[in-house]
């Protein structure tokens, strides 16, 4: 599992011009699964999302977490952080595995996820094509890797 995180002002996802999810200061967290995926890899990103120290403290530093904070969180699906661009000129994505998987996975690390105490917890749409507004702070943006590649 892979997550890209984005520490932000603000978030918004959009379908067809109409606001799906919104958030204010908080994390926007791009989320690729892959086929061999568990619940032991959901669990590992979502400890590191919810005790993330990224947010500044008084002095400037990164030492506060989203909970902390009690900043918002955007969730969405991006199946394209397992693309493979090694050969070729267009990305693979044999990684990414079937479908109908990945969203049960999907529903259910959203569904662990909301069972943190993050003030607000907004979603994209699995599989769905989607706008997203994201209105970087620092810029601060992380890569986490259940596999730990990096």
């Amino acid at each position: 599992m892979r997550a890209v995180i984005q520490r932000v002002s603000s978030s918004e996802v959009k379908i067809d011009q109409k606001t799906i999810g919104k958030i204010g200061y908080g994390m926007n967290v791009l989320l690729g699964i892959k086929a061999d995926d568990t619940e032991a890899d959901m669990d590992y990103i979502i400890g590191k999302l919810v005790n993330l120290r990224i947010f500044d403290d008084p002095e400037g530093k990164m030492n506060l977490s989203i909970l902390d904070i009690k900043g918002e969180l955007l969730l969405v699906s991006q199946f394209t952080l397992y693309g493979d661009c090694r050969k070729g000129r267009r990305p693979g994505f044999t990684r990414s595995g079937p479908v109908a998987e990945a969203q049960k996975k999907y529903e259910l690390f959203v569904e662990k996820l909301k069972q943190q105490p993050i003030k607000k917890v907004e979603t994209g749409v699995f599989q769905a094509e989607m706008e997203v507004s994201i209105i970087n702070d620092g810029p601060v943006t992380l890569l986490l890797d259940s596999e730990k590649q990096f």
